[in-house]
């Protein structure tokens, strides 16, 4: 493995990132850094965690020169993405004096004009670039470095049609450099349309796969907020990510955990940006050790030292479950991820499942929870709900029926039961719900069984991918589109 002096960086350069702890390069940095030297388009594929940001950083501050105007534009997804960007390069520029703006929404515009006044390097959102340049606060005219960061998750978010305006606006002269962690066809059009003879690198994730044990367990829903109140408790080390797919069920997760006096906050778009980087900052310096979040915090972060990623939600792609596995097991430590999966994540369970490169062993959960109290307050939306039944039910109401902070009612588990158990109290099922309400991994008839019976008669350890699987099945639904035999 080579140096950093051997890729062509500086003295000063590869003595500032020694003083940072970064004495070798990663396997990106050791493909990229030499094209960027040299003035290459490239295309990079590389997941989260590889070392991207300061591959094509430590190259691109190498090429850009002092009071030269802007003459690099770096694009980026997310705020959070675009300050994490920005400190690197103001990091590792300072030796040369580089003026580094950082821009985006949510956040006053004033600041952000002033700064871009005298800045060589901009690192910014899609949405903000483009009022400035409805503003004409900035000047692309000695531009020489176009970077797309993460540019699937840009595509995704739909900014495609804001990304084309930019790219536009560009002198056609310059080098451009692409970073997603998938190419999808999308990603391959954009990279013909946009860049010339790129050079293609793709890497490996820096998440070790020998080092991140990832399991499920298939957990009755009036039990799931007590169940990851039981695993968090048994882990007293390393901070913890717990995932969830909506800003509704963030806030409730985090604000019942903080109700049992764990040390937790919650993080998601629906918060200011100022209040986002002091939720961070906290979690970072390991003032807290759970953090409760949507996607957002996924993708691009580098938040060190995380040691258990918990999906109370399960998301709805691998590709999403990927990034958030991501944040664990890296640099060479151990690291987990735990699935709760109950009725209402089975279609997107099987989703992740069809990923051939995931394996997800399945655990039993104990005989013998505790079950634990929730606070409504200031989350009920009571379409559909009985009062009556919502004060006397207690637990079995607003966790068993309410699906746990989703905040709306579902017909069919109010007042009434489903077709096939007419006359019968939902009430007397094991799960503390008639199991024949839920959705089960495929198309069933109107009396179908119940697809957690399925899948909790069979152990074994699951390998996605259509039918292939590693030991027992766990369920002939995971692999049939049918959920009877």
């Amino acid at each position: 493995m080579k140096n950093f002096n051997e890729l062509g960086l500086s003295e000063k350069l590869s003595e500032l990132l020694s003083k940072s702890g970064i004495t070798e390069p990663s396997e990106i940095q050791e493909k990229v850094i030499p094209l960027i030297l040299e003035g290459k388009d490239v295309i990079g594929g590389s997941a989260t965690g590889s070392g991207k940001t300061l591959a094509f950083g430590s190259g691109i501050i190498e090429r850009t020169e002092i009071k030269k105007g802007l003459q690099v534009l770096i694009l980026v997804p997310t705020r959070e993405l675009a300050e994490q960007v920005g400190n690197v390069f103001k990091k590792f520029s300072n030796y040369k004096r580089l003026n580094v703006a950082i821009v985006y929404g949510g956040v006053s515009i004033t600041n952000q004009i002033r700064d871009l006044r005298g800045a060589e390097i901009v690192v910014g959102t899609p949405g903000r670039i483009l009022d400035h340049m409805e503003r004409r606060t900035i000047n692309f005219s000695d531009l020489n470095v176009l970077v797309l960061d993460e540019a699937d998750r840009m595509l995704d978010m739909g900014f495609i049609n804001d990304v084309d305006r930019i790219i536009k606006s560009c002198p056609r002269e310059r080098q451009t450099l692409l970073f997603s962690a998938t190419i999808s066809t999308d990603i391959d059009h954009l990279a013909k349309k946009y860049l010339k003879n790129p050079q293609s690198v793709s890497v490996e994730s820096y998440v070790d796969p020998t080092k991140l044990k990832q399991i499920y367990y298939d957990t009755p829903k009036n039990l799931k907020f007590s169940f990851l109140v039981h695993l968090l408790k048994k882990e007293k080390h390393g901070l913890v990510m717990v995932f969830c797919n909506t800003r509704h069920n963030t806030d409730f997760i985090a604000k019942n955990l903080k109700n049992l006096g764990m040390e937790v906050l919650a993080i998601h778009g629906g918060l200011t940006q100022d209040k986002r980087n002091r939720i961070m900052e906290k979690f970072n310096d390991k003032k807290v050790y759970i953090l409760v979040c949507t996607d957002i915090a996924a993708r691009g972060l580098d938040i060190k030292g995380i040691s258990h990623v918990y999906n109370y939600d399960i998301p709805k792609t691998s590709k999403d479950y990927i990034h958030r596995i991501g944040r664990t097991a890296r640099a060479g430590k151990e690291g987990i991820a735990i699935n709760i999966v109950s009725d209402r994540d089975y279609d997107n369970f099987r989703n992740v499942l069809s990923d051939r490169s995931l394996t997800i062993e399945k655990e039993e959960i104990p005989h013998s929870i505790n079950r634990v109290g929730i606070t409504t307050q200031g989350f009920e939306r009571d379409r559909g709900v009985r009062g009556r039944e919502w004060q006397k039910s207690g637990e079995w109401t607003t966790m068993g029926n309410r699906d746990e902070g989703d905040g709306k009612a579902r017909p069919g588990y109010y007042g009434r039961s489903p077709r096939g158990y007419q006359g019968k109290n939902p009430r007397q099922s094991r799960y503390g719900g008639s199991e024949s309400r839920g959705p089960t991994f495929g198309n069933r008839g109107p009396r179908g069984g119940s697809a957690r019976r399925n899948i909790k008669q069979r152990g074994g350890n699951y390998r996605g991918g259509g039918s292939r699987f590693s030991g027992k099945s766990p369920g002939r639904s995971f692999q049939r589109s049918g959920g009877r035999r």
